[in-house]
């Protein structure tokens, strides 16, 4: 397959993608941060000297993906309709885990933005830690996924088995959205609201709701743990299958409900 930023000459060029047809693009990258478990703990207990660092970090890393353009030469500038950065903090490696999802309408891809965005989020969490640790290393940014385009969808892994949370970098949840026999619903907690809670997702019996609604939900995770009362906090918002949902929303087997506050990215 030929370089396509390379011209017949062999010199370097911006691809001419005006009479590309627009496609829904977006593309998802990874990588993390490792550093002493002192830093870590610093990081989490907002014990740091530059105050909130995964804050600054993610508008950081957004800002960057909206400018990749500027740092890289032959990158197109791109009129991004979503950003996101996420966090996972992995205690037993020492290190903070990054996902940034780039997406648009448009006719080239976003690769390249969601890797400046993991890539400048780390640099980022790196000058804010500085102070108490120099030693830290930044590592393994990739692309995980890719959709949209001539060259079709791409992802990473692909025949690896297929896990969400808990998993490894690089591996992305798909298919069948419960992971209990019976009827259920996967609930999904997102940005600071993941970090705070310590979890990332879990699957609840449909049966087991105090109602079949957002709001029945609410309670049955309260019931299970008292961590769960942030999502009765006013600023924390809710989605069921992407769409914003109230406590009223009814819900259904197999349905996903999304919880996170108000700005995770864009």
């Amino acid at each position: 397959m030929p370089l396509t930023h390379l011209n017949q000459r062999g010199e370097a060029h911006m691809v001419d993608v005006a009479d590309k047809p627009e496609s829904r693009r977006e593309a998802s990258a990874a990588g993390y941060i490792q550093m002493k478990p002192a830093t870590l703990a610093l990081l989490t207990q907002g014990g740091l000297p530059k105050g909130d660092v995964l804050a600054t970090a993610r508008i950081a890393g957004i800002q960057a993906a909206k400018r990749a353009h500027e740092l890289i030469p032959l990158c197109h500038a791109l009129a991004l309709t979503k950003v996101s950065i996420d966090f996972r903090i992995d205690e037993e490696a020492s290190r903070v885990e990054v996902t940034a999802v780039c997406r648009l309408n448009g006719r080239t891809g976003v690769e390249m933005e969601a890797l400046t965005a993991v890539s400048v989020t780390c640099l980022t969490l790196y000058d804010m830690c500085k102070a108490v640790d120099k030693e830290m290393e930044i590592g393994g940014v990739h692309l995980l996924s890719k959709r949209g385009g001539k060259s079709g969808d791409y992802q990473r892994h692909a025949a690896d088995p297929i896990v969400t949370g808990e998993g490894a970098v690089g591996q992305v949840s798909v298919g069948t959205r419960c992971d209990i026999d019976a009827a259920c619903v996967q609930v999904k907690f997102l940005a600071e609201l993941r970090e705070r809670l310590g979890v990332s997702e879990v699957s609840i019996p449909l049966d087991s709701l105090e109602s079949s609604d957002v709001g029945g939900l609410k309670a049955s995770l309260l019931k299970r743990d008292q961590r769960f009362a942030r999502l009765t906090e006013g600023r924390v918002l809710c989605a069921v299958n992407q769409v914003m949902a109230i406590d009223a929303t009814p819900i259904t087997s197999d349905d996903e409900v999304a919880f996170f506050p108000p700005v995770t990215g864009g």
